[in-house]
Protein backbone atom coordinates (compact mmCIF):
# COMPACT_ATOMS: atom_id res chain seq x y z
CA UNK A 1 0.00 0.00 0.00
CA UNK A 2 1.13 3.51 -0.83
CA UNK A 3 -0.61 6.44 0.87
CA UNK A 4 -0.25 9.97 -0.49
CA UNK A 5 -0.48 12.67 2.18
CA UNK A 6 -1.23 16.22 1.05
CA UNK A 7 0.31 18.62 3.57
CA UNK A 8 3.61 18.61 5.43
CA UNK A 9 2.44 20.15 8.69
CA UNK A 10 2.27 18.46 12.06
CA UNK A 11 -0.69 16.29 11.09
CA UNK A 12 0.71 15.23 7.73
CA UNK A 13 4.19 14.41 9.03
CA UNK A 14 2.79 12.46 11.99
CA UNK A 15 0.59 10.53 9.54
CA UNK A 16 3.64 9.53 7.52
CA UNK A 17 5.46 8.38 10.66
CA UNK A 18 2.44 6.46 11.96
CA UNK A 19 1.94 4.74 8.60
CA UNK A 20 5.62 3.83 8.45
CA UNK A 21 5.38 2.30 11.93
CA UNK A 22 2.58 0.11 10.54
CA UNK A 23 4.65 -1.00 7.56
CA UNK A 24 2.76 1.21 5.11
CA UNK A 25 4.55 3.37 2.54
CA UNK A 26 3.74 7.08 2.63
CA UNK A 27 4.70 10.09 0.51
CA UNK A 28 4.06 13.64 1.75
CA UNK A 29 3.24 16.31 -0.85
CA UNK A 30 3.97 19.80 0.51
CA UNK A 31 3.23 22.97 -1.45
CA UNK A 32 5.97 25.15 0.10
CA UNK A 33 9.40 24.89 -1.49
CA UNK A 34 11.15 24.67 1.86
CA UNK A 35 9.69 23.66 5.21
CA UNK A 36 11.00 26.13 7.77
CA UNK A 37 10.46 26.44 11.55
CA UNK A 38 7.73 29.07 11.35
CA UNK A 39 4.93 29.93 13.75
CA UNK A 40 4.57 30.48 17.45
CA UNK A 41 3.70 28.29 20.41
CA UNK A 42 1.24 25.40 20.55
CA UNK A 43 0.22 22.89 23.17
CA UNK A 44 0.37 19.12 23.01
CA UNK A 45 -2.17 17.55 25.32
CA UNK A 46 -1.34 14.24 27.08
CA UNK A 47 -3.34 12.21 24.54
CA UNK A 48 -1.09 13.53 21.76
CA UNK A 49 2.10 13.22 23.79
CA UNK A 50 1.24 9.57 24.37
CA UNK A 51 1.07 8.95 20.61
CA UNK A 52 4.32 10.75 19.88
CA UNK A 53 5.98 8.91 22.77
CA UNK A 54 4.91 5.58 21.28
CA UNK A 55 6.41 6.72 17.98
CA UNK A 56 9.74 7.20 19.77
CA UNK A 57 9.85 10.94 20.53
CA UNK A 58 9.83 11.03 24.34
CA UNK A 59 13.35 12.43 24.68
CA UNK A 60 13.00 14.88 21.80
CA UNK A 61 9.79 16.32 23.20
CA UNK A 62 11.37 16.78 26.62
CA UNK A 63 14.27 18.60 24.98
CA UNK A 64 12.20 21.12 23.01
CA UNK A 65 9.06 21.53 25.14
CA UNK A 66 8.07 22.83 28.56
CA UNK A 67 6.07 20.32 30.58
CA UNK A 68 3.10 22.46 31.58
CA UNK A 69 2.32 22.06 35.27
CA UNK A 70 -0.78 24.19 35.74
CA UNK A 71 -3.38 26.37 34.08
CA UNK A 72 -4.33 29.50 36.00
CA UNK A 73 -7.18 31.91 35.23
CA UNK A 74 -6.52 35.45 36.47
CA UNK A 75 -8.03 38.88 36.09
CA UNK A 76 -6.28 41.93 34.67
CA UNK A 77 -4.60 42.59 38.01
CA UNK A 78 -3.24 39.06 38.36
CA UNK A 79 -5.76 37.95 41.00
CA UNK A 80 -6.22 34.20 40.80
CA UNK A 81 -9.72 33.12 39.77
CA UNK A 82 -9.28 29.41 39.07
CA UNK A 83 -6.51 26.84 39.00
CA UNK A 84 -6.13 23.33 37.69
CA UNK A 85 -3.17 20.98 37.42
CA UNK A 86 -2.10 19.84 33.96
CA UNK A 87 -0.31 16.84 32.52
CA UNK A 88 1.35 14.48 34.97
CA UNK A 89 0.43 16.79 37.86
CA UNK A 90 -3.19 16.03 37.03
CA UNK A 91 -2.56 12.28 37.03
CA UNK A 92 -1.91 11.55 33.37
CA UNK A 93 0.87 9.10 32.56
CA UNK A 94 2.12 11.60 29.97
CA UNK A 95 2.94 15.31 30.26
CA UNK A 96 1.34 18.23 28.50
CA UNK A 97 3.97 20.10 26.50
CA UNK A 98 4.08 23.73 25.42
CA UNK A 99 6.38 23.93 22.42
CA UNK A 100 7.30 26.13 19.49
CA UNK A 101 5.29 24.89 16.52
CA UNK A 102 8.21 25.26 14.11
CA UNK A 103 10.58 23.25 16.30
CA UNK A 104 8.04 20.44 16.59
CA UNK A 105 7.49 20.42 12.83
CA UNK A 106 11.23 20.28 12.13
CA UNK A 107 11.62 17.41 14.61
CA UNK A 108 8.93 15.44 12.78
CA UNK A 109 10.33 16.35 9.35
CA UNK A 110 13.81 15.11 10.27
CA UNK A 111 12.33 11.84 11.52
CA UNK A 112 10.29 11.31 8.34
CA UNK A 113 13.35 11.82 6.16
CA UNK A 114 15.46 9.56 8.35
CA UNK A 115 12.93 6.74 8.71
CA UNK A 116 11.14 6.85 5.35
CA UNK A 117 13.96 8.24 3.20
CA UNK A 118 14.84 11.68 1.81
CA UNK A 119 12.30 11.36 -1.03
CA UNK A 120 9.37 10.75 1.29
CA UNK A 121 8.61 14.50 1.45
CA UNK A 122 8.15 16.19 -1.92
CA UNK A 123 8.30 19.93 -1.30
CA UNK A 124 7.17 22.53 -3.82
CA UNK A 125 4.41 20.17 -4.98
CA UNK A 126 1.00 21.86 -5.16
CA UNK A 127 -2.09 19.63 -4.99
CA UNK A 128 -4.52 20.41 -7.82
CA UNK A 129 -6.99 17.53 -7.76
CA UNK A 130 -7.46 13.78 -7.53
CA UNK A 131 -9.04 11.05 -9.63
CA UNK A 132 -10.14 7.76 -8.13
CA UNK A 133 -10.49 4.31 -9.61
CA UNK A 134 -11.32 0.92 -8.13
CA UNK A 135 -7.60 0.28 -7.63
CA UNK A 136 -6.17 3.57 -6.42
CA UNK A 137 -5.87 7.34 -6.81
CA UNK A 138 -3.98 9.67 -9.12
CA UNK A 139 -3.13 13.09 -7.75
CA UNK A 140 -2.68 15.99 -10.13
CA UNK A 141 -0.07 18.42 -8.89
CA UNK A 142 2.11 21.27 -10.05
CA UNK A 143 5.84 21.53 -9.39
CA UNK A 144 6.30 25.12 -8.22
CA UNK A 145 9.90 25.49 -9.36
CA UNK A 146 9.20 24.57 -12.98
CA UNK A 147 5.42 24.86 -13.39
CA UNK A 148 5.40 21.26 -14.60
CA UNK A 149 2.16 19.31 -14.20
CA UNK A 150 2.71 15.88 -12.65
CA UNK A 151 0.51 12.85 -12.03
CA UNK A 152 1.29 10.90 -8.84
CA UNK A 153 -0.18 7.45 -8.29
CA UNK A 154 -1.06 5.92 -4.94
CA UNK A 155 -3.60 3.71 -3.25
CA UNK A 156 -5.14 6.35 -0.97
CA UNK A 157 -5.06 10.12 -0.43
CA UNK A 158 -5.12 11.82 2.96
CA UNK A 159 -5.87 15.53 2.94
CA UNK A 160 -3.83 16.98 5.80
CA UNK A 161 -3.48 20.36 4.14
CA UNK A 162 -4.78 22.53 6.92
CA UNK A 163 -7.45 25.13 7.44
CA UNK A 164 -7.58 26.16 3.77
CA UNK A 165 -7.56 22.56 2.55
CA UNK A 166 -7.68 22.08 -1.22
CA UNK A 167 -8.55 18.41 -0.72
CA UNK A 168 -11.53 19.35 1.45
CA UNK A 169 -12.64 21.95 -1.10
CA UNK A 170 -12.66 19.26 -3.77
CA UNK A 171 -14.69 16.89 -1.60
CA UNK A 172 -17.11 19.57 -0.31
CA UNK A 173 -17.19 22.29 -2.99
CA UNK A 174 -20.36 24.01 -1.74
CA UNK A 175 -19.28 24.46 1.86
CA UNK A 176 -18.78 28.20 1.76
CA UNK A 177 -16.44 30.45 3.80
CA UNK A 178 -14.95 29.80 7.21
CA UNK A 179 -17.00 30.76 10.27
CA UNK A 180 -15.55 33.73 12.13
CA UNK A 181 -16.21 34.07 15.85
CA UNK A 182 -15.87 37.86 15.63
CA UNK A 183 -12.65 37.65 17.66
CA UNK A 184 -9.31 38.77 16.28
CA UNK A 185 -6.12 37.23 17.65
CA UNK A 186 -2.66 38.77 17.82
CA UNK A 187 0.18 36.36 18.52
CA UNK A 188 3.84 36.73 19.35
CA UNK A 189 6.80 35.36 21.31
CA UNK A 190 8.81 37.41 23.83
CA UNK A 191 11.56 36.60 26.29
CA UNK A 192 10.37 37.61 29.75
CA UNK A 193 11.14 36.86 33.35
CA UNK A 194 9.80 33.45 34.36
CA UNK A 195 6.39 33.78 36.03
CA UNK A 196 4.61 31.75 38.72
CA UNK A 197 5.94 28.15 38.60
CA UNK A 198 7.92 28.72 35.39
CA UNK A 199 5.68 26.05 33.85
CA UNK A 200 2.38 27.88 34.17
CA UNK A 201 -0.10 28.68 31.43
CA UNK A 202 -2.26 31.70 32.23
CA UNK A 203 -5.61 32.82 30.87
CA UNK A 204 -6.20 36.45 31.82
CA UNK A 205 -9.56 38.12 31.25
CA UNK A 206 -10.22 41.85 31.45
CA UNK A 207 -13.96 41.30 31.27
CA UNK A 208 -14.33 43.75 28.37
CA UNK A 209 -13.92 41.41 25.41
CA UNK A 210 -10.12 41.31 25.80
CA UNK A 211 -8.35 38.13 26.88
CA UNK A 212 -4.74 36.98 27.04
CA UNK A 213 -3.20 33.51 27.05
CA UNK A 214 0.52 33.20 27.80
CA UNK A 215 2.87 30.29 28.50
CA UNK A 216 6.58 29.37 28.29
CA UNK A 217 7.71 27.26 25.32
CA UNK A 218 11.47 26.73 25.69
CA UNK A 219 12.99 24.66 28.53
CA UNK A 220 16.47 26.18 28.14
CA UNK A 221 15.16 29.63 29.04
CA UNK A 222 13.27 28.18 32.01
CA UNK A 223 16.51 26.74 33.35
CA UNK A 224 17.95 30.25 33.46
CA UNK A 225 15.03 31.80 35.31
CA UNK A 226 13.73 33.29 32.07
CA UNK A 227 10.79 32.42 29.86
CA UNK A 228 10.43 32.42 26.11
CA UNK A 229 6.77 33.30 26.43
CA UNK A 230 4.19 32.60 23.77
CA UNK A 231 1.30 35.03 24.00
CA UNK A 232 -2.08 35.30 22.31
CA UNK A 233 -4.26 38.39 22.67
CA UNK A 234 -7.93 37.86 21.79
CA UNK A 235 -10.25 40.82 21.29
CA UNK A 236 -13.90 40.75 20.23
CA UNK A 237 -14.19 43.15 17.31
CA UNK A 238 -17.32 42.04 15.41
CA UNK A 239 -20.36 39.82 15.53
CA UNK A 240 -19.90 36.15 14.55
CA UNK A 241 -20.48 35.32 10.90
CA UNK A 242 -18.84 34.15 7.66
CA UNK A 243 -15.21 35.18 7.33
CA UNK A 244 -14.90 38.28 5.20
CA UNK A 245 -11.75 38.62 3.12
CA UNK A 246 -11.16 41.96 4.83
CA UNK A 247 -10.49 40.10 8.09
CA UNK A 248 -7.26 38.79 6.60
CA UNK A 249 -5.35 35.69 7.50
CA UNK A 250 -1.96 35.13 9.13
CA UNK A 251 -0.83 38.63 8.22
CA UNK A 252 1.62 40.91 9.96
CA UNK A 253 -0.17 42.53 12.88
CA UNK A 254 0.13 46.09 14.12
CA UNK A 255 0.98 46.62 17.75
CA UNK A 256 -1.09 49.81 17.68
CA UNK A 257 -4.20 47.73 17.04
CA UNK A 258 -3.80 45.43 20.02
CA UNK A 259 -1.85 47.35 22.68
CA UNK A 260 -4.64 49.80 23.65
CA UNK A 261 -6.71 46.88 24.91
CA UNK A 262 -3.94 45.81 27.33
CA UNK A 263 -1.88 48.94 28.03
CA UNK A 264 -3.37 49.52 31.50
CA UNK A 265 -3.13 45.93 32.76
CA UNK A 266 -1.26 45.71 36.05
CA UNK A 267 0.02 42.23 36.92
CA UNK A 268 2.97 42.43 39.27
CA UNK A 269 4.51 39.11 38.13
CA UNK A 270 4.07 39.66 34.36
CA UNK A 271 4.55 42.95 32.56
CA UNK A 272 1.83 42.51 29.94
CA UNK A 273 2.33 45.80 28.03
CA UNK A 274 6.10 45.24 28.08
CA UNK A 275 5.67 41.68 26.81
CA UNK A 276 3.58 42.84 23.86
CA UNK A 277 5.91 45.69 22.89
CA UNK A 278 9.03 43.53 23.28
CA UNK A 279 7.87 40.70 21.05
CA UNK A 280 9.20 41.77 17.69
CA UNK A 281 6.99 40.45 14.88
CA UNK A 282 3.28 40.20 15.65
CA UNK A 283 0.94 37.91 13.69
CA UNK A 284 -2.77 38.58 13.27
CA UNK A 285 -5.43 35.91 12.78
CA UNK A 286 -9.21 35.84 12.89
CA UNK A 287 -10.51 33.10 15.21
CA UNK A 288 -12.34 30.71 12.86
CA UNK A 289 -13.69 27.21 12.55
CA UNK A 290 -16.17 25.25 10.44
CA UNK A 291 -19.33 23.34 11.21
CA UNK A 292 -18.63 19.60 11.62
CA UNK A 293 -19.14 17.61 8.43
CA UNK A 294 -21.55 14.65 8.13
CA UNK A 295 -18.69 12.78 6.44
CA UNK A 296 -15.08 13.64 5.72
CA UNK A 297 -14.04 11.73 2.65
CA UNK A 298 -15.15 9.61 -0.24
CA UNK A 299 -13.87 6.23 -1.32
CA UNK A 300 -10.09 6.28 -1.21
CA UNK A 301 -9.81 9.89 -0.05
CA UNK A 302 -10.16 11.20 3.49
CA UNK A 303 -9.26 14.22 5.62
CA UNK A 304 -7.18 14.69 8.76
CA UNK A 305 -6.39 17.43 11.28
CA UNK A 306 -7.45 21.01 10.51
CA UNK A 307 -8.56 19.95 7.04
CA UNK A 308 -11.15 17.70 8.68
CA UNK A 309 -12.11 19.61 11.83
CA UNK A 310 -10.80 23.18 12.11
CA UNK A 311 -11.50 24.48 15.61
CA UNK A 312 -11.07 27.54 17.79
CA UNK A 313 -7.70 27.46 19.61
CA UNK A 314 -9.31 28.20 22.98
CA UNK A 315 -9.04 24.56 24.05
CA UNK A 316 -5.38 24.22 22.93
CA UNK A 317 -6.39 21.01 21.16
CA UNK A 318 -5.98 21.42 17.39
CA UNK A 319 -2.54 19.90 16.88
CA UNK A 320 -3.24 17.22 19.47
CA UNK A 321 -6.36 16.05 17.66
CA UNK A 322 -4.44 15.86 14.37
CA UNK A 323 -1.82 13.62 15.98
CA UNK A 324 -4.47 11.27 17.36
CA UNK A 325 -6.15 11.26 13.92
CA UNK A 326 -2.89 10.08 12.38
CA UNK A 327 -2.50 7.21 14.80
CA UNK A 328 -6.08 5.98 14.45
CA UNK A 329 -5.80 6.16 10.65
CA UNK A 330 -2.61 4.09 10.62
CA UNK A 331 -4.06 1.58 13.07
CA UNK A 332 -7.18 0.98 10.98
CA UNK A 333 -5.25 0.67 7.72
CA UNK A 334 -2.95 -1.88 9.34
CA UNK A 335 -5.75 -3.84 10.99
CA UNK A 336 -8.14 -4.15 8.02
CA UNK A 337 -7.65 -5.81 4.65
CA UNK A 338 -9.92 -3.41 2.76
CA UNK A 339 -8.37 0.08 2.80
CA UNK A 340 -11.62 1.83 1.84
CA UNK A 341 -13.41 0.16 4.75
CA UNK A 342 -10.50 1.15 6.99
CA UNK A 343 -10.91 4.80 6.03
CA UNK A 344 -14.61 4.63 6.90
CA UNK A 345 -13.83 3.08 10.27
CA UNK A 346 -11.23 5.79 10.91
CA UNK A 347 -13.79 8.48 10.10
CA UNK A 348 -16.45 6.85 12.25
CA UNK A 349 -14.10 6.79 15.21
CA UNK A 350 -12.63 10.25 14.82
CA UNK A 351 -15.44 12.34 13.33
CA UNK A 352 -17.72 12.14 16.36
CA UNK A 353 -14.87 12.69 18.80
CA UNK A 354 -13.44 15.71 16.99
CA UNK A 355 -16.88 17.21 16.32
CA UNK A 356 -17.42 17.19 20.08
CA UNK A 357 -14.18 19.12 20.56
CA UNK A 358 -15.07 21.69 17.86
CA UNK A 359 -18.41 22.37 19.53
CA UNK A 360 -16.90 22.37 23.02
CA UNK A 361 -14.38 24.99 21.92
CA UNK A 362 -17.21 27.14 20.59
CA UNK A 363 -19.14 26.87 23.84
CA UNK A 364 -16.07 27.69 25.90
CA UNK A 365 -15.34 30.76 23.79
CA UNK A 366 -18.93 31.95 24.27
CA UNK A 367 -18.85 31.31 28.04
CA UNK A 368 -17.47 34.71 28.86
CA UNK A 369 -18.24 35.48 32.50
CA UNK A 370 -20.64 38.22 33.34
CA UNK A 371 -18.92 40.88 35.42
CA UNK A 372 -19.79 42.64 38.62
CA UNK A 373 -18.75 46.27 38.44
CA UNK A 374 -17.60 48.53 41.20
CA UNK A 375 -20.23 51.32 41.16
CA UNK A 376 -17.55 53.84 42.19
CA UNK A 377 -15.51 53.05 39.09
CA UNK A 378 -17.45 53.97 35.92
CA UNK A 379 -14.56 52.85 33.74
CA UNK A 380 -14.95 49.32 35.07
CA UNK A 381 -11.30 48.96 36.06
CA UNK A 382 -12.26 46.80 39.03
CA UNK A 383 -14.46 44.39 37.12
CA UNK A 384 -14.39 40.94 38.73
CA UNK A 385 -15.77 37.77 37.09
CA UNK A 386 -18.45 36.01 39.11
CA UNK A 387 -16.97 33.39 41.45
CA UNK A 388 -17.00 29.83 40.28
CA UNK A 389 -17.75 30.50 36.62
CA UNK A 390 -14.29 29.45 35.46
CA UNK A 391 -14.53 26.19 37.37
CA UNK A 392 -17.80 25.48 35.61
CA UNK A 393 -16.38 26.41 32.20
CA UNK A 394 -13.32 24.18 32.68
CA UNK A 395 -15.32 21.20 33.93
CA UNK A 396 -17.88 21.51 31.14
CA UNK A 397 -15.13 21.65 28.52
CA UNK A 398 -13.33 18.59 29.85
CA UNK A 399 -16.54 16.57 29.88
CA UNK A 400 -17.50 17.64 26.36
CA UNK A 401 -14.02 17.09 24.91
CA UNK A 402 -13.56 13.63 26.45
CA UNK A 403 -10.64 14.78 28.59
CA UNK A 404 -10.72 11.94 31.13
CA UNK A 405 -7.53 10.99 32.96
CA UNK A 406 -8.48 7.44 33.89
CA UNK A 407 -9.82 6.67 30.42
CA UNK A 408 -6.64 7.74 28.63
CA UNK A 409 -4.37 6.01 31.13
CA UNK A 410 -6.31 2.74 30.77
CA UNK A 411 -6.87 2.83 27.01
CA UNK A 412 -5.13 0.21 24.90
CA UNK A 413 -2.25 1.39 22.74
CA UNK A 414 -2.92 2.62 19.22
CA UNK A 415 0.42 1.27 18.08
CA UNK A 416 -0.69 -0.67 15.01
CA UNK A 417 0.07 -4.23 13.99
CA UNK A 418 2.41 -4.50 11.02
CA UNK A 419 0.21 -4.74 7.95
CA UNK A 420 0.24 -8.10 6.21
CA UNK A 421 2.52 -8.10 3.19
CA UNK A 422 4.45 -5.05 4.35
CA UNK A 423 8.18 -5.06 3.60
CA UNK A 424 10.44 -6.11 6.46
Amino acid sequence: MHVLVSGGGIGGLTTALALHAAGIRATVLERTREIRPLGVGINLQPHAVRELTELGFADELAAIGVATAEMVWVDRSGNRLHHEDRGTARGYHWPQYSVHRGELQMMLLAAVRERLGPEAVRTGTVFEGVRQSSGGVRVRATVRETGEAVDIAGDLLVGADGLHSAVRAGLHPDEGPLRWSGTMMWRGVTETDAFLTGRTMIHADAGRGARLIAYPIRPHAAGQGRSLTNWVCMVSVADPGPLDEAAGWNRAGRLDDVLPHFADWEIDWLDVPGMLTGGGDVLEYPMVDRDPLPSWGDGRVTLLGDAAHPMYPVGANGASQAIVDARVLAYELAAQEDPVAALRTYEDKRRAATSAVVLANRRMDRSKPKNTKNPDDPAGRNDAPAEGIYTKIANTYRNSAGDDVAELNARASLHPPIRKGAPA
